[in-house]
């Protein structure tokens, strides 16, 4: 199997009411194919449906101010992080632990500043990201014919090793999970443990094929077509891949 990730160029800075679909098909450079996957930076899905907040507009609470003056932090950014968490888990070293109200336990609930119009800007997660990845998926069909699958990305760490890596934040179109738990290996074991978190990997793909800094939000990654659904199939979005409390060690 032959693997591509491709990142496109020439992508604006990305405003509110952006048809990224539009975007994206204008500047593939060749067709989509319905085995195609089209990996797209949550920044530009964010902005797009608006999802940002000016430090300026923010009024700190009191939980805010303390966790800032403990953390060292602006309190206005601590407290757009308290709004998008539904459960602060950890803080220390500068950084809040939350669970975010999608159910995903990140570093400051996903808000950043990073790559924002203006340094009074954060950036959010999308409220809905797998309805956000639905919804490009339908659109993409809708102008090109094709019905790739989509996946949202954001970097995550992990809480037992260092640096970040790409995951899938949202899901449309694609498998995002490949279980292998009762198969066997090439030797005939019987696998237990083994289920392939494949939209992570994709996510983790795509960001290979671009810099941080290069305003590359829109990746099309081929020759995953036996993982990608029919149209008429959105899948189990990236809310499959997610751990509950209950089975959660870290936890």
């Amino acid at each position: 199997m032959t693997l591509t990730a491709r990142a496109l160029d020439g992508v604006p800075e990305i405003a509110a009411d952006t048809d990224l679909a539009l975007l994206l098909a204008e500047r593939a450079g060749a067709p989509l194919h319905d085995g195609d996957v089209v990996v797209v930076a949550h920044k530009a899905v964010s902005k797009a449906e608006g999802r940002v907040r000016r430090l300026g507009e923010v009024e700190p609470s009191p939980r805010a101010v303390e966790l800032a003056a403990a953390h060292d932090k602006d309190p206005r950014h601590v407290q757009v992080v308290l709004d998008e968490t539904a459960e602060l888990l950890r803080a220390a070293r500068g950084v809040l632990i939350c669970v975010t109200h999608h159910g995903f336990v990140c570093a400051n609930a996903g808000v950043d500043a990073s790559n924002a119009a203006d340094s009074d800007t954060l950036i959010l997660l999308p409220l809905d990201p797998d309805a956000s990845a639905r919804a490009l998926r339908a659109r993409l069909r809708e102008l090109t014919g094709a019905a790739p699958a989509v996946v949202i990305t954001d970097s995550f760490g992990r809480a037992w090793r260092h640096g970040q890596t790409d995951v899938a934040i949202g899901v449309a179109g694609l498998a995002p999970l490949v279980d292998w738990r009762g198969r066997t290996d090439s030797v005939g074991r019987e696998l237990r443990a083994t289920w392939i978190a494949l939209a992570d990997e994709v996510a983790g793909a795509a960001d290979l094929a671009r810099d941080k800094d290069s305003r590359q939000p829109l990746v099309i990654v081929s020759g995953l077509d036996r993982h990608v659904l029919p149209a008429d199939d959105d899948g189990p979005g990236a809310a499959a891949l997610l751990r509950g409390a209950s089975e959660d060690l870290f936890r």
